[in-house]
């Protein structure tokens, strides 16, 4: 991840803290023994009543309907586990809902797939699915008596590009993102994906707005976690980008290339290279799920790309009576300044190896 997200509060988190309070105050409590019903939500009078509004309502949408049904099987699930039970549950849902430790890897975070929790509860596992995979669906979210709580989630995405203006998306710093001069936004990505995992899925510390190639192209379901199951080597937990970290960072970048025939220039004639080394393990899962280096290539082999950068160089400035070296200490200024306009953080290596080796 070339630069982290700003995370802004909006009205929409209480989304969560709705689902915060059905886990640890109905379905932890439901060994006790009381009936199901929306007087269990006493103590939460905006839940009570959605709750309310979605299990009694005559005019209940058939979306709410499901939630409450969900709410309640799920509850009856719980009531028939021990107290033992009822704290891994506990585990897995602090775990599974603290991002900033699961991606930087540390090993007292419990971390819960289904996969997991069906090897001891497989019903339960099918039916937290069958609830946490509809949480984050237009169908629900749109429903008036959950919105009038919640807020609206264009919203939420207008007052968060209003924050994080960089205009680019921070998982591959090629493509735009749309932002709060735009009327349409973009996908936000389950980064823990939501087939996956439960308990987080309408969690905006685990939402990220992401373009469309790095969503639905190369990341789609893949387990940032885990490395990917291969079978020379074992299954393991790994480190990575936390997409709301507060400590500063920067990715360097370095290009090498293996001969100066630009024309004819393939992505196996290219070299990354990628640090600081202090940050190998989350850069390495980066590559990995979002396809970095294939794409880093593909756009320093275009026409219209790093082709182009070069023709810009050797060509349009020394036709306006200006050099190649002027050029690059442009670029190197508008670089550190604004390292993601005009793919500047990928251009100033590209020219900079083309320098190297002699074609500039």
């Amino acid at each position: 991840m070339l630069f982290p997200y700003t995370h802004v509060p909006h009205q929409m988190d209480r989304m969560q803290e709705f689902i915060d309070f059905i886990f640890f105050d109905v379905w932890c409590k439901a060994p006790i023994g009381l009936v199901f019903h929306p007087d269990l939500f006493e103590s939460n009078p905006d839940l009570k009543a959605v709750m309310s509004e979605f299990g009694f309502s005559t005019k209940a949408a058939e979306r709410g309907k499901t939630f409450y049904k969900d709410v309640k099987t799920i509850y009856e699930f719980f009531a028939l586990l021990s107290a033992p039970q009822i704290d891994q549950f506990k585990d897995w849902y602090r775990g599974n809902n603290d991002l900033e430790k699961i991606c930087a890897n540390d090993p007292t975070v419990q971390l819960a797939r289904y996969a997991d929790i069906a090897v001891a509860y497989m019903d339960l596992a099918n039916q937290l699915g069958a609830f946490f995979k509809e949480l984050y669906s237009k169908s629900l979210l749109d429903l008036a008596a959950l919105r009038a709580k919640i807020g609206d989630i264009d919203n939420h995405y207008q007052v968060f590009m209003t924050t994080n203006k960089v205009g680019k998306c921070p998982f591959c710093g090629i493509n735009d993102l749309l932002g709060e001069y735009h009327s349409k936004r973009e996908a936000y990505d389950h980064y823990l994906p939501k087939v996956l995992y439960p308990f987080n899925s309408i969690n905006f510390k685990n939402l990220v707005p992401a373009c469309h190639h790095c969503n639905s192209s190369y990341k789609t379901s893949k387990d940032l976690a885990y490395t990917p199951k291969d079978p020379t080597r074992e299954v393991h937990r790994r480190a990575v980008f936390y997409p709301y970290t507060a400590t500063p960072y920067t990715i360097d970048l370095q290009v090498a290339l293996q001969h100066s025939d630009i024309a004819n220039l393939k992505s196996v004639d290219i070299d990354l290279q990628f640090g600081p080394a202090a940050l190998n393990a989350e850069i390495d899962t980066w590559k990995d799920v979002y396809g970095i280096e294939e794409r880093y290539k593909a756009k320093l082999c275009g026409e219209n790309d790093g082709k182009y950068w070069l023709t810009q160089v050797l060509d349009e400035w020394k036709e306006d009576g200006r050099q190649p070296a002027d050029f690059l200490k442009t670029l190197s200024r508008q670089t550190q300044s604004r390292p993601y306009a005009d793919c500047n953080f990928l251009k100033k290596p590209f020219l900079d190896a083309c320098s190297q080796i002699g074609i500039i």
